[in-house]
């Protein structure tokens, strides 16, 4: 598994709310943690969670689309592939290579089709490209981990969620896309003060060891 990571970052301030049933949209990038962190808040405040994931573009046209939120948290023996040559022999070596596809709203994709005409080799990879549609049931992990791609590129967080593969390390710094994410309450959110609890719990200093075990860096 070759892994292209993507540093995710939770960013915002929230107050205090009563108990409610919650429906939030979150990225995909963040599964792994938030399925850990939210049985724990809803232990904790008695409060119901209900998650659906997705690609963070692919959340926000779906909210602007109509479909209700209260809260939403999107974008704001390996090969060696720490130095851009390296890398580049890597890509050019794989037989095939996974990354999201651009139409699912993955913020990933049109980082990683410039990473490869900065490379100068979108001609001889771009064949071999395999397009995973994103979600929890699309993931580039899951192309990887089912023999359909020998490389993924791909957040770190998301490749770090599926247990049949291995991540090898980041892309290098120069080559390299740091992606923040925010979490906030909608504007027409039936449960706004619930979700503001929701949101204070996942950015609590309490979720930061969950997070980094997860691939994230909460700030």
């Amino acid at each position: 598994m070759r892994a292209l990571a993507l540093i995710a970052t939770l960013i915002v301030t929230t107050t205090s709310a009563q108990a409610a049933e919650i429906h939030a949209l979150i990225t995909t990038a963040m599964k792994a943690a938030i399925d850990e962190l939210v049985p724990k808040f809803e232990r904790e405040t008695g409060n119901t969670v209900g998650v659906s994931y997705g690609p963070s573009g692919g959340i926000a046209r779906r909210f602007l689309g109509g479909e209700p939120a209260d809260a939403i948290v999107m974008d704001s023996g390996a090969p060696d592939v720490s130095t851009p040559e390296a890398l580049k022999r890597a890509l050019l070596a794989a037989k095939s290579i996974a990354h999201t596809a651009p139409a699912g709203g993955g913020i990933t994709a049109a980082h990683i089709m410039k990473l490869f005409e900065r490379l100068g080799i979108a001609a001889e990879v771009t064949p071999k490209v395999k397009l995973a549609a994103g979600g929890p049931n699309g993931r580039v992990s899951a192309l990887v981990s089912s023999g359909e791609a020998e490389i993924g590129l791909q957040q770190v967080s998301e490749l770090m969620s599926n247990p049949d593969v291995d991540v090898i390390g980041m892309l290098p710094a120069e080559l390299q896309q740091i992606t923040t994410y925010s979490a906030g309450v909608t504007a027409s959110a039936k449960e706004p003060e619930a979700a503001k609890t929701l949101i204070k719990a996942l950015t609590a200093p309490a979720a930061a060891p969950v997070f980094k075990a997860k691939g994230l860096d909460l700030q």
